[in-house]
């Protein structure tokens, strides 16, 4: 998959914040039918884990996931129907992702070791590096400037950060899936 540069992701990004009310519901309504399982991941599990930290900080993921989800539909066409993908694909992602950020929340118990190898094997994987490092660094910078409005937005921070890495990462995956034939 290709990065996006600047011109075209910020082209991108406008017309995401250019859609009015009508538009959106269309959008998320076209992306809960054709990504069942994406959709209640994005827009409902991430957003309860990221309440538990900060009710604003679960509000702007939600804006922010939006954003992303227009970003690939503009520079890479329709969303790829979830009818096209084997069932082993999606709980593969699924998978991936449970047990890590399990760790990112506090109030699960857990054993600080285990916790800590995990957040550090999350933290490696990330380093990697995103497909997309300008939306990333954006979207990143977005929720340091929301933040930086209510101190008590503060600590929820890494975690929105981590869950937003988490989003583009998995409409990476998405867009580059062969689909099962």
């Amino acid at each position: 998959m290709r990065e996006l540069d600047g011109l075209e992701l910020y082209q991108a990004l406008e017309y995401a914040k250019s859609l009015d009310e009508e538009e959106v519901s269309e959008i998320i309504e076209r992306f809960q039918l054709d990504q069942a399982a994406l959709s209640q991941a994005i827009f409902n599990i991430f957003p309860a884990v990221l309440a538990e930290q900060n009710e604003d900080m679960s509000h702007l993921f939600l804006t922010l996931c939006f954003d992303v989800l227009c970003v690939f539909q503009k520079a890479f066409g329709p969303l790829p129907s979830q009818e096209g993908m084997d069932f082993d694909w999606l709980e593969k992602q699924a998978m991936l992702l449970e047990t890590e950020l399990q760790s990112l929340i506090k109030e699960r118990d857990m054993d600080e070791k285990i916790r800590a190898r995990l957040q550090d094997r999350f933290l490696q994987r990330s380093a990697q590096g995103s497909p997309q490092p300008g939306l990333v660094r954006y979207l990143n910078q977005a929720t340091e400037d929301f933040a930086e409005e209510s101190p008590g937005r503060a600590p929820a921070i890494r975690v929105t950060q981590t869950m937003i890495f988490i989003v583009v990462q998995l409409f990476t995956n998405l867009y580059s899936h062969t689909p099962k034939r």
